[in-house]
């Protein structure tokens, strides 16, 4: 069976390389490496090899899509992305999901209501273009809808935020000119023609 016959530290200070039999074997994490126990002149099968190798793997990718969790709310979609990116291999997946929903980091709904909030207060949107960004990031069209039914969107108001400094813009144009800006700048944007026809209608007076 080989034997340990070296460990060292990586530069990094993180991780170290095992030599088995006087040949380097296999860089593990210092977690994995406390964990496991290794040491100087201690035998190793290759099962036991596989395994640790294994759990040093999935360690390395835990704290690496932690990190990437701690940026901002991320959706199953975008951590599925992550994984493929990084290569991580495909058994590890499910227990990096599993780790992830226990620390309560991986939930699409939460997700969705944390993308909405943060759209309103930043960047309003329409529900129609938010259903549709929150579509290309994995969320399914029911969950979609029902945070947008939990957050009581006020559409209209959203709307009318959008269109303040475009209307100062627009002042000086002739009546008919200004109905299409609006129509149009509101249009591109998501919002329906019967929610667009009350707008025109409530700002009937400004637009004469």
């Amino acid at each position: 069976m080989p034997v340990i016959t070296s460990i060292k530290p990586q530069k990094n200070g993180k991780r170290v390389n095992i030599y088995l039999d006087g040949e380097f074997g296999f860089g593990l994490d210092i977690q994995t490496f406390l964990k496991e126990k290794l040491k100087i002149e201690q035998e190793l099968t290759q099962d036991q090899i596989i395994s640790i190798v294994k759990k040093g793997e999935f360690q390395d990718s835990y704290d690496k899509i932690l990190m990437f969790a701690a940026i901002r709310p991320r959706s199953k979609k975008e951590y599925e992305l992550w994984l493929r990116k990084h290569k991580v291999h495909a058994s590890l997946h499910q227990e990096l999901f599993d780790r992830l929903e226990r620390l309560d980091l991986l939930n699409d709904k939460k997700f969705a209501s944390w993308w909405v909030q943060q759209r309103q207060a930043f960047r309003p949107k329409s529900n129609r273009v938010l259903i549709l960004e929150l579509k290309l990031k994995g969320i399914d069209a029911k969950t979609a809808e029902d945070v947008l039914s939990e957050e009581e969107l006020d559409e209209k108001n959203t709307a009318k935020k959008m269109l303040d400094r475009k209307l100062t813009l627009w002042n000086k144009l002739e009546p008919f000119e200004r109905r299409k800006k609006i129509y149009g700048f509101l249009s591109q944007r998501g919002f329906d023609y019967e929610l667009i026809r009350d707008i025109l209608d409530e700002l009937e007076d400004e637009l004469q």
